[in-house]
């Protein structure tokens, strides 16, 4: 019978973890219209493609891979990442906050460090 006295705190413990982890899911790719059409590669061309998978955050002209994840207290997620522009030589590091839209419920905000705001994704169905 003592074993059953742990069994309240087990589920506690799972309940709190997956709470605690409603901030950002990435598991699913968001996007825009057009991003979520080129979430399997570039299907076609359009200048307001946005798409935000698990990995990385892509625009028409410029691709960013994700070197760092890291959740903030008020459930945003800030990313640091290596972002190759069309055009450019090499890689150049930048960062990015992606948090819940406040308009949308359901959306992702994503904006640079300066505040520079991209666009509001949904998940690609």
């Amino acid at each position: 019978m003592r074993h059953a006295g742990h069994f309240p705190t087990a589920v506690f413990v799972l309940l709190a973890g997956s709470a605690s982890a409603a901030g950002i899911d990435l598991s699913k790719p968001y996007g825009n219209k057009s991003g979520c059409i080129n979430k399997n590669g570039q299907e076609v061309y359009a200048e307001d493609m946005l798409l935000l998978t698990s990995e990385a955050f892509v625009t028409v002209a410029s691709a960013c891979t994700f070197t760092e994840k890291k959740a903030q207290a008020d459930g945003s997620l800030t990313v640091k990442a290596d972002c190759e522009a069309e055009g450019e030589e090499g890689k150049s590091p930048a960062t990015f906050t992606i948090k819940h839209s406040a308009k949308n419920a359901g959306k992702l905000v994503i904006a640079d460090e300066e505040g520079t705001v991209y666009g509001e994704v949904s998940r690609c169905r």
